[in-house]
């Protein structure tokens, strides 16, 4: 699936941010059943303007997309309990996931550059489309630091919650820097892709955020499920709180955390974002098989 497609003209731009639009909707208003016909006219195309231009840069029929927001399979999915993400690991089914074969090399940041909030860091900030929205890509010299999800008109707001993570450190818009990227992040498979991560966490955020790179996509788990993976099934409201402050949605797939009532629970760039998340990766399990395994 080719989730970001270069914005070649002002016309490629456009049709991205409508079709973001159409499903920014469908998320929001997915309880209510509504139509493709309405969809369409939140886009402002025609049904058959929309249906060709949501498959041409999503990838997948906008009802193939709309068959899975209702996430019916969630309860199930998580009644195992921890044995859901152990079963996934054990059948291979693990690995950087969503990405599917881009390889992901983390590098923490040290205690010292968390204690001085970033001081003598250097960080490129780009905004660029996605079916999600508006994409923010941060990344230093070591790797990709950031990545945020808004909407049209947020980017101001966006960049601040991010900044504010790396008080002290220099930020610089550099669209063209960070462009590729956005590529690497949401681009069709290829097998010679590598991404480096550089994170600012303490040593149990980047673990938690190390065991949901092994929840596999089209797989949910639950806190305690996480928890338990860790060595510890208490930790629960730990787990929680690290995923909450997850620097680079997306990549690290803090939206394949459900409450163990299978509900969605908060998520930093908005529910129906998450909702919208799960039903891409939902679709996409049911047109290819799932074969990435961590090494």
């Amino acid at each position: 699936m080719n989730m970001i497609r270069p914005i070649e003209s002002n016309e490629e731009q456009s049709g991205y941010r409508r079709i973001a639009r159409a499903i920014r909707y469908l998320a929001e208003h997915y309880a209510e059943q509504p139509s493709l016909e309405e969809a369409a006219g939140v886009a402002g195309l025609s049904l058959f303007h929309f249906q060709r231009l949501f498959t041409r840069y999503v990838g997948i029929s906008p009802k193939s997309f709309v068959g899975h927001l209702t996430l019916e399979h969630a309860g199930a999915a998580l009644a195992g309990g921890a044995s859901v993400l152990e079963a996934a690991l054990e059948s291979g089914l693990s690995g950087p996931s969503r990405l599917h074969d881009l390889s992901l090399k983390i590098e923490a940041m040290t205690p010292g550059e968390i204690a001085r909030g970033g001081e003598g860091l250097s960080i490129a900030h780009g905004f660029h489309d996605c079916p999600f929205g508006v994409c923010l890509v941060l990344t230093t010299e070591k790797g990709v630091c950031g990545v945020a999800f808004g909407d049209e008109g947020d980017e101001d707001e966006m960049l601040a919650d991010m900044k504010a993570r790396w008080p002290k450190a220099r930020h610089k818009r550099d669209d063209a820097r960070t462009a590729h990227i956005a590529q690497q992040i949401f681009a069709a498979r290829r097998a010679d892709r590598a991404l480096t991560l550089h994170l600012m966490g303490t040593p149990w955020q980047v673990q938690v955020w190390r065991a949901l790179l092994e929840i596999p996509s089209g797989t949910l788990a639950s806190y305690r499920a996480v928890a338990a993976r860790l060595g510890d099934p208490k930790a629960s409201r730990a787990v929680g709180s690290a995923v909450g402050r997850n620097p680079v949605a997306w990549i690290i797939p803090c939206h394949r955390v459900l409450g163990s009532d299978g509900k969605l629970t908060g998520y930093h760039w908005g529910v129906a974002r998450k909702r919208a998340m799960l039903a891409f990766e939902a679709a996409e399990g049911d047109q290819s098989p799932r074969t990435s395994a961590i090494a």
